[in-house]
């Protein structure tokens, strides 16, 4: 009988060692401590991920926020600026404050465990989140290869990686789409073109600006690409260059239509090519300046406008 007794010990001992040693062994990775992850932001600065899939964030600019959408994650929105308007959706959610002036103790209230922010924060909002403890990464694109970019940076840092290199792929099947057919446009099949972007003072986008490139990449000639970024431009010389398409930004704030009313009106302008030809156009200023995936959307109105034998 105690050799029975003794046996059915062992037994139970091995069972329950077997046991503990399977349970250690279908560990599952969310049972294990995340290895901290280093990335390169679009400021340069090195930033130190404590988890890759954050559940939490706070968007301070209407661009990450559209991005953030684009990518399915509105729902780990946690809260945004003022000027987050896009999608609709995005006017639902807690807002920390302006773009350029959040309210640091709202963002901090919101606890978040990722905040995107963008050059326009590096001086002082971005030192006084990290000093607390937060986690942010900064957005800054300027062009269309880095607004694309900056997707696929998004992406790496909230997990959404396949969903980041979708919508990559879309994006560059739409922009190909526009150079295959601009691509091999002489200079002198180029159209002259010019974007206001506001009308008093008279101001238009040059060199070093996303509506400069879209300009170039739709086979247009920017005729103010010598003003650095945006900066006024006299009537004179508009009127000098004679640009053959011009086109307005509207919705800037509360202007509504009017810089494209202008354009449409001045009498100064009346002998250009663009009003001989009525070849005067207007476009959502948001989605002609924002670095977000709708920027394809933008090219392609540009491509419209500047050639529209190209693009029907």
């Amino acid at each position: 009988m105690k050799r029975t007794f003794k046996k059915l010990g062992v037994i139970c001992l091995v069972a329950f060692l077997f046991s503990s040693l399977l349970a250690s062994c279908t560990t599952t990775s969310e049972d294990l401590p995340m290895t901290p992850v280093l990335i390169i932001d679009q400021l340069g600065r090195t930033v130190t991920l404590e988890t890759t899939n954050p559940q939490r964030i706070v968007s301070l600019a209407p661009s990450h926020t559209e991005t953030l959408y684009a990518l399915g994650l509105g729902d780990r929105l946690v809260a945004v600026t003022d000027y987050c308007n896009y999608p609709p959706e995005a006017e639902e959610k807690p807002s920390i404050g302006g773009f350029s002036t959040p309210n640091i103790e709202e963002v901090v209230a919101m606890d978040p465990d990722l905040i995107l922010a963008t050059n326009i924060h590096e001086a002082e909002v971005i030192p006084q989140l990290e000093a607390k403890g937060f986690t942010v990464v900064a957005v800054n694109p300027t062009t269309i290869d880095e607004v694309i970019e900056s997707i696929t940076l998004i992406g790496k840092v909230t997990g959404a990686e396949e969903a980041a290199a979708s919508l990559v792929a879309d994006m560059q099947s739409h922009i190909k789409a526009v150079t295959d057919k601009t691509g091999t446009l002489t200079e002198a099949e180029k159209s002259h073109a010019l974007y206001i972007v506001w009308h008093d003072p008279l101001m238009a986008a040059g060199a070093g600006t996303l509506q400069d490139e879209f300009i170039r990449t739709a086979g247009g000639i920017n005729v103010a690409d010598d003003l650095d970024r945006y900066a006024t431009i006299s009537l004179e010389v508009v009127i000098a260059s004679n640009p053959q398409v011009m086109i307005a930004g509207s919705g800037h704030g509360s202007g509504g239509e009017l810089t494209f009313e202008y354009i449409q009106t001045e009498e100064r302008l009346k002998d250009t090519d663009a009003r001989q030809n009525g070849r005067i156009y207007s476009v959502n200023s948001d989605l002609a300046g924002r670095p977000t995936p709708r920027i394809v959307e933008a090219l392609e109105q540009f491509a419209g406008f500047i050639h529209p034998e190209l693009f029907k």
